[in-house]
Formats: C-alpha cells, sequence, structure tokens
C-alpha cells in the first residue's frame, strides 16, 4: 500500500507543473510579459518550461528523483520569492505559500528518495 500512496504523491505534486508548463506554452508571450514585469528577461520562459516538464516526469517515474526534486525544490522557493513576495494582495500570499509547501514536499523526496515502484528501485539480490 506503501508504494500506491508514495506513486499517487508524487504524482499529484508533479502535476502542477506540468499543467503549469502547458499553460506557458499556450500563453507564451503573456508568460513572458509577466516575467519581464518582474525584472526577469523573458527568455528564461524557456529553461522554466524544461524544468516544469522533465523533473515532475523524472520524479513521476522515480527516475533520479532525488536529485530532481531538489531542483523542483530551489525552483519553488525561487519562484516564491522573485514572483509571489507581495504580501498585500491575497491571491500572491496564497501563491507563496503554495510554493513553499511544494519545496517542502519534494523535500520529503529529497530525504526519503521513492518506493519500489520507480525506475530507480534499488534490486535486492540475496545470496544463496
Amino acid at each position: 500500500m506503501a508504494n500506491v500512496f508514495d506513486l499517487i504523491g508524487r504524482i499529484l505534486i508533479s502535476a502542477l507543473f506540468l499543467i503549469s508548463a502547458f499553460n506557458k506554452i499556450f500563453n507564451l508571450d503573456g508568460s513572458m510579459g509577466w516575467m519581464e514585469s518582474f525584472g526577469v528577461p523573458g527568455f528564461l520562459i524557456f529553461p522554466a518550461i524544461a524544468i516544469e516538464i522533465i523533473l515532475p516526469i523524472l520524479v513521476i517515474v522515480g527516475y533520479q528523483a532525488r536529485i530532481a526534486a531538489g531542483i523542483l525544490a530551489i525552483f519553488c522557493l525561487a519562484t516564491a520569492f522573485l514572483f509571489h513576495f507581495d504580501f498585500s494582495s491575497q491571491t500572491q500570499f496564497i501563491s507563496f505559500l503554495k510554493n513553499i509547501g511544494l519545496a517542502g514536499g519534494f523535500l520529503f523526496i529529497v530525504v526519503n528518495g521513492t518506493k519500489d515502484w520507480a525506475v530507480d528501485k534499488e534490486k535486492k539480490y540475496v545470496r544463496l
């Protein structure tokens, strides 16, 4: 049962990034303009989209999940402080807390790794 919950947790924590990446792709100009309004160069949208697609997939399938989760935790913290630090706006405050919470979830993966349903599952050999 732990394997099922582990996989579901990895899917749920990663789904937000996949949806966000596709929203950025389909609204590229708007996303670039939004980033530029915070003083971040618009061309950085492309590595952000790559991060939001590749790393969550790695977390879901369990391939180098600890490394991917660590990078995503840093990404969440960076976006929280760069883009959602306006606490006078309730929406921005909630987005800030969401990113901090996601970073915490990814840190759990960094520390604990994945269960058996992962590509990187350590094989247990029995010596006869």
